[in-house]
């Protein structure tokens, strides 16, 4: 993964250890709202906690088995965006994101996002991007939806939260309709 800009504010970065710092404070700000969606926060007390996450990502895309890049807007870590372990032999990966608070609502990930699903289909040659979020998180779903994905179905308690199991909703999209969207 390379360093990809969006626009003339908003980059993608691959994640780096001196990273682990600002997106520890970036996820420690965003706690409350992110611990809603995602089961990972609370087990994220300090720095040593994301440098660990940060050095596991790196391995993983050493291993070409994912790729993990910081979203960065005017030089500041804004959220993340991975392909989750690629599965080479079905030619298919699953992309999961957040951002901070701060940055919610300005179609940064929609961006970001649409950016990794191209990357995926059309440089890496991948047959399907899944995208899976919990039915309740709507400005996530909002995400799949606005790029053209197709909702395959719902997955019945598929996580478990701190206020319970959720619900995923299941989103595809194959290289063949990407192309045609594209």
């Amino acid at each position: 993964m390379f360093t990809y800009a969006l626009d003339d504010q908003i980059e993608l970065r691959p994640l780096a250890l001196q990273h682990a710092r600002p997106l520890f404070h970036l996820t420690d700000r965003s706690r409350d709202r992110l611990r809603e969606w995602l089961p990972w926060v609370d087990a994220i007390r300090e720095v040593e906690h994301t440098a660990n996450f940060v050095r596991n990502a790196i391995k993983q895309g050493a291993e070409n088995g994912g790729i993990s890049a910081g979203i960065w807007v005017d030089d500041e870590i804004a959220g993340l965006i991975s392909y989750h372990q690629i599965d080479w032999n079905n030619r298919s990966v699953s992309i999961g994101y957040w951002l901070g608070k701060e940055f919610e609502g300005k179609g940064i990930m929609t961006s970001a996002c649409r950016t990794f699903v191209d990357y995926a289909l059309m440089e890496m040659d991948l047959n399907r991007v899944e995208i899976r979020c919990a039915t309740g998180n709507h400005r996530s779903r909002a995400i799949p939806e606005r790029l053209g994905f197709v909702l395959e179905g719902i997955v019945r308690e598929a996580e478990k939260l701190p206020q319970g199991y959720v619900n995923h909703a299941v989103y595809g999209m194959v290289q063949s309709e990407w192309k045609l969207l594209r």
